[in-house]
């Protein structure tokens, strides 16, 4: 991944603590109150959100498949997510406290259905850079910067598992090397083939400085939406709201029935992607549906202070699917 902006000199130690990446998620909509499903929000350390998940199905007695989710979180951070407990007719009520060792219902509501993958609108975050030695007001400035710009909207690590080979392993069960039969393998491993191509396109419009700009022939996006529309013409006023952050560039998740860009933009990204038209047509025969996405995030509510000379400590709100881990190293690279 290309950063978006110059590489500051220095470094910083990111993650020492669990409470040095504190995450908050943010529902897309209101609980019910009522309905078959409890609705709990959780604060954990320690523990993946599979784990706990699984850890929830023991405790209230319900089968796995019962116990849901509207995002993965890390292990190794501080987090405050919702699940949701299919519990039909299950008429207790669950009260805030610890389950486990590391993790606590803080909340506990009813609702009408269950949790899914993409039911967040956002996610807050508050980072920890300890041991900073880049330069003070270099920072500030970047920080300035990332606010008034935003970042580039790339796919994190994350999305390419614990080793990294998420897209290799996408690639040899998509072209027939390999099998794979457990259907959350299967999808994970397809969201990280399409993460990989949209990655490369990005890194390629990072690349000639056109990541944050909506050109002639563009599928641009408003913020906030994932409704994308064609750009006939790039004129001065689309210029102008795209400068704001008020509407973002986009590219490709391939897959069936895609709305391709046209002009100097269709032409980059069958550039970029002509090198994996095979992988993209066993993701086509796999029945996804193509999908754009934007190339810039606007870091919402960006908030900074220095706790200490040489330790800054850094607060925003992202939309859900888009990375804290690509924020911090536009501001400074870090050690673990």
């Amino acid at each position: 991944m290309i950063p978006a902006y110059p590489p500051l000199p220095g470094t910083a130690t990111a993650r020492t603590y669990p409470e040095d990446f504190i995450v908050t998620e943010v529902l897309g909509f209101t609980p019910s109150g009522d309905g078959e499903h409890h609705l709990l929000q959780l604060r954990k350390r320690g523990w993946t959100t599979e784990a706990v998940a699984g850890l929830l199905a023991r405790h209230f007695g319900l089968a796995r498949s019962a116990v849901s989710y509207a995002g993965r979180k890390d292990r190794h951070a501080e987090t405050t997510q919702w699940f949701s407990l299919h519990a039909p007719g299950d008429k207790r009520s669950v009260e805030p406290g610890q389950i486990a060792e590391g993790v606590e219902v803080i909340a506990a509501t009813r609702n009408d259905r269950k949790l899914r993958i993409g039911s967040l609108r956002a996610n807050k975050f508050v980072i920890t850079l300890r041991s900073v030695e880049a330069p003070r007001g270099e920072i500030d400035k970047r920080l300035v910067t990332l606010a008034h710009h935003g970042m580039p909207n790339y796919f994190g690590e994350q999305r390419f598992g614990r080793d990294g080979d998420n897209f290799e392993q996408a690639c040899a069960w998509l072209l027939g090397e390999k099998r794979v039969r457990n259907r959350s393998m299967r999808s994970t491993l397809l969201s990280a083939a399409r993460a990989e191509l949209f990655n490369r396109v990005l890194a390629e419009r990072v690349g000639e400085g056109s990541w944050d700009r909506v050109l002639s022939g563009e599928r641009a996006m408003l913020d906030a939406s994932h409704s994308h529309f064609a750009v006939v013409e790039a004129d001065k006023y689309l210029a102008s709201r795209a400068r704001h952050g008020l509407v973002h560039p986009t590219g490709p998740l391939p897959g069936q029935h895609r709305d391709a860009p046209e002009g100097v933009v269709g032409q980059l990204e069958e550039r970029v992607l002509a090198p994996a038209a095979e992988l993209i047509a066993a993701l086509e025969r796999q029945g996804l549906k193509a999908q754009r996405r934007a190339l810039r995030v606007m870091p919402r509510n960006l908030r900074w202070q220095w706790r200490t000379p040489d330790r800054l400590e850094v607060s925003f709100q992202l939309p859900a699917g888009s990375y804290a881990s690509i924020l911090v190293r536009e501001i400074v690279r870090t050690r673990t």
